[in-house]
């Protein structure tokens, strides 16, 4: 399969021209991939801007659902069906490819190529994040060590480093050991698609904006509690320097030469989860469709994606596409992963409650919904009939995709149901955000548990009502809130399944990403370094005699 897809790729400069876009507006990475121009942008700034086509889906489970397959299906069909359209997705983190998750351009008939440059380490974004943030981190204690002029708190230190990997035992670290190292302290590790930098590029408008942004990220604070920024120790031109080819998007193509512009890559369930700004709106300039995805499920990636890139940006999606399996759905009616392809036409109806859930959350952005129905072999036709009258039942457009099968003439029925709701979309008229700007922090807090995660209350941590409580006085409480939770459940317990309701969540801390321009939530135990499974997906991986390499998948 390898070698038929690397056969089947198409010079990236025949994928730039189905878009218009000349050749010396591209920035070469070897013959399938290049950068965009910033030049570019000055040429179609001015064009009206396409439709964005939003794609998210039901909880996550371990049978997988298909939401970047959908995706890119989704974009193949609306080709097919005579309109313009380009993928807008996040790049892979070397974190789940080597993992759990594998590797993350779709499969089948709907992914994207060349698969495995872009699983590993593609243009290099995601190295220039990590070596960007390292630097800060590397200053910080530099300054420290030569006097700390700024009387920066050494107990008050907020600036982790990052790695791309999952790399548990860096959780907690101790630095600066042996004469002469810099001042020994207690630090730690979060994995580069948590860093906010990563979040920094993937909101910044152009080089200038992400120049503002970096330099206002808080690193520690002060004796007197003031907080110290990039900008004050000086690193804020040399980590823009690391960043200045990573801040424009990269176009490559799906397998049957479509267009995706693949940029960023934070996670949703610790980070705000979705691509570029960048990557959207030349996108929106070049096509008549942008079909973009939000990390795991609704209640994580669509919510940060309406309520933090939306709320930042005035883009709004025609159409959301809600993604949904029979297997997901018999998973959260309590059906084991290995029992998963066994018609049970009772767990089915019990875990319609999760999709129920997520349809109700999305109808109160007042955005039109088209659930797509990813189809598995092994789905029988009563299980599909029940999803689909349950679905229609709700008032919810709903198509099937054999898109893995099928391609872009598998994702037909989807294309065309998502173009008509897009065609029929009035959604500047009726999208409307979860809170207002002026809501107290933790009254926004509350309104996400409530209205998305519908748990009764919540409680914090006296570590994450202090930190809340300086945030609001230092900052206001202007920001919007990015939850870190797990995406397995609407709780934070991801073993609770299904649709709970009336739970108590618990903030465990809270603290200010003032570059990225919001304020991140952690709930439960959630990780912001996550571990290797029993058996990591990095097992599966080899490199073979001709160069090809195989598992990625």
């Amino acid at each position: 399969m390898e070698q038929q897809v690397r056969t089947t790729m198409q010079p990236i400069t025949t994928i730039a021209s189905h878009l218009g876009i000349d050749i010396n507006e591209l920035e070469p990475y070897g013959k399938y991939a290049a950068k965009l121009s910033e030049s570019l942008w000055d040429d179609i700034e001015a064009r009206d801007n396409g439709k964005l086509i939003l794609v998210t889906a039901m909880n996550p489970t371990p049978a997988g659902e298909g939401k970047t397959l959908t995706t890119i299906g989704l974009t193949q069909g609306l080709n097919r069906i005579g309109h313009k359209a380009v993928a807008a997705l996040r790049e892979p983190s070397l974190g789940p490819c080597m993992g759990m998750k594998g590797g993350a351009t779709g499969s089948g008939a709907a992914q994207i190529v060349p698969s495995d440059d872009i699983n590993l380490h593609f243009t290099g974004d995601i190295h220039a994040v990590t070596s960007a943030h390292n630097l800060a981190a590397a200053m910080l204690d530099n300054h420290l060590m030569q006097g700390n002029a700024l009387h920066i708190d050494v107990n008050r230190i907020v600036w982790k480093r990052v790695v791309d990997m999952n790399d548990r035992p860096l959780r907690r670290t101790v630095i600066g050991l042996g004469e002469g190292n810099g001042i020994v302290r207690e630090d730690g590790y979060m994995i580069t698609t948590a860093s906010e930098v990563m979040a920094v590029l993937c909101l910044a408008e152009n080089l200038q904006d992400l120049k503002k942004r970096l330099g206002r990220m808080i690193l520690a604070y002060s004796m007197t509690g003031e907080p110290i920024t990039v900008d004050q120790i000086g690193a804020t031109e040399a980590m823009s320097v690391l960043l200045r080819h990573a801040v424009k998007p990269n176009l490559v193509q799906t397998i049957e030469g479509d267009p995706v512009l693949i940029h960023g890559g934070p996670f949703a369930n610790i980070a705000h989860g979705c691509s570029s700004v960048r990557a959207t709106r030349y996108g929106l300039k070049l096509a008549d469709y942008v079909v973009t995805e939000a990390g795991f499920g609704a209640d994580l990636g669509a919510e940060k994606f309406l309520d933090i890139k939306c709320r930042q940006t005035g883009l709004m999606p025609s159409v959301v596409v809600l993604v949904a399996t029979v297997k997901a759905l018999k998973y959260n009616g309590g059906i084991k992963k290995d029992e998963l392809t066994a018609p049970n036409l009772d767990a089915l109806q019990e875990g319609l409650a999760n999709l129920r859930r997520h349809i109700e959350n999305l109808h109160k952005y007042g955005l039109p919904i088209v659930v797509a129905v990813n189809r598995f072999a092994t789905d029988t036709e009563e299980e599909l009939h029940e999803v689909i009258s349950f679905c229609r039942g709700l008032s919810c457009e709903v198509a099937l995709s054999e898109a893995w099968a099928k391609g872009g003439e598998g994702a037909r029925a989807l294309a065309e149901a998502v173009a008509q709701a897009a065609e029929c979309s009035r959604v500047e008229e009726e999208f409307r955000l979860l809170y207002p700007d002026n809501t107290p922090l933790r009254d926004k807090i509350k309104i996400v548990v409530r209205e998305i995660y519908r748990g009764a209350d919540i409680r914090f941590t006296p570590k994450a009502s202090r930190a809340l409580s300086r945030i609001e006085e230092q900052f206001g409480h202007e920001l919007p809130v990015c939850m870190a939770k797990t995406p397995y459940s609407f709780s934070d317990n991801p073993k609770l399944l299904g649709a709970p309701v009336d739970f108590v969540m618990d903030i465990s801390d809270v603290r200010i990403s003032a570059g990225a321009g919001f304020v991140v939530v952690e709930t439960g135990t959630i990780m912001t370094m996550p571990g290797l499974p029993k058996e990591p997906a990095a097992l599966r991986i080899q490199l073979h005699e001709d160069g090809t390499v195989s598992g990625l998948e």
